[in-house]
């Protein structure tokens, strides 16, 4: 099994009526900016273990890092709600920010949804952010207003199969049954990671089964349509220089078909005042994981 080099310390907060879990690296009392890590959909804080363990001994040794299970995700608790909305995210990590650095601008990175989250919490908050990376954090195709009344129906169709048990995420008979579905997920995870995250990313319940650490109420879809008009008025206020970090594979043709493409993504990123696009090679969508180490050197590079 893979072998932390720098092992987190777990504290648990409470966030606007949400148990949070949160994971520390690095010096809490170190005088260089925090960093602050938010994952992506499905996914957990610990998926940036490798990542940290990337990173120079001179850069954790400066800096409080943490990273957080966001709500219905890993060990921070699933509010009794049946679908979850993006502002509610905006909400936790602003009232996180406020517990642990009231007042300082902190490093913020986010992957996938944590990227989109990021970006907006830092169009809203730009005096909050002093440098902003963006890990595949694309958002949505552009939808039209007709969209509308099928959406908010569709919304309404699984919440029914919400309330039906039908979203409920397939159990696992052990701890190699769920690595064998990270690696089946990601070609690139190799067995030993595959192991020690799947127990993170999941973990048995009373009956034996493993089960992933993410609240089924997540994949229920947005009634709303995605605004990118919006979406673009939050990237001019983004003030501070952000960093957008692609993986070679193209992982956004792969889910959209040619309906959003990479050259629609970088033309709404013009609209960022300050922005510096990189690109991993030999990497999917789970860059952390497949390359931590060059991730860690763009990271160190541009936070310096």
């Amino acid at each position: 099994m893979y072998q932390v080099s720098r092992e987190s310390t777990s504290t648990f907060v409470s966030l606007r009526g949400c148990r949070y879990h949160v994971r520390h690296w690095g010096n809490p009392t170190g005088t260089a900016t925090p960093l602050v890590l938010a994952h992506g959909w499905m996914d957990v804080a610990a998926s940036y273990q490798f990542m940290v363990d990337a990173l120079s001994e001179a850069f954790v040794q400066q800096r409080p890092i943490i990273a957080f299970d966001w709500r219905g995700y890993g060990l921070t608790e699933s509010p009794p709600t049946d679908s979850y909305w993006l502002p509610d995210y905006l909400g936790d990590l602003d009232a996180l920010l406020d517990h642990f650095y009231p007042g300082q601008a902190i490093d913020l990175v986010g992957h996938s949804m944590g990227g989109n989250v990021v970006m907006m919490y830092t169009g809203a908050r730009p005096e909050r952010v002093r440098r902003l990376v963006n890990l595949e954090g694309f958002g949505l195709a552009v939808a039209k207003p007709s969209q509308a009344p099928g959406r908010m129906a569709q919304w309404l169709n699984e919440l029914k199969a919400q309330r039906e048990g039908q979203n409920e995420l397939k159990p696992y008979a052990d701890a190699a049954g769920v690595a064998a579905r990270l690696m089946k997920t990601n070609r690139r995870l190799p067995q030993d990671k595959a192991d020690w995250l799947a127990r993170h990313w999941a973990r048995p319940g009373a009956d034996g089964q493993w089960r992933i650490l993410g609240d089924s109420a997540h994949k229920v879809t947005n009634p709303y349509i995605y605004r990118v008009e919006e979406a673009l008025e939050m990237y001019k206020r983004i003030a501070p220089p952000l960093l957008a970090v692609e993986a070679s594979d193209d992982s956004l043709s792969q889910w959209w078909n040619g309906k959003y493409t990479l050259a629609e993504y970088h033309e709404r990123l013009k609209s960022v005042p300050q922005v510096r696009l990189e690109v991993i090679q030999d990497a999917g969508h789970m860059m952390h994981h497949d390359q931590p180490e060059a991730l860690a050197r763009l990271l160190e590079g541009f936070l310096a």
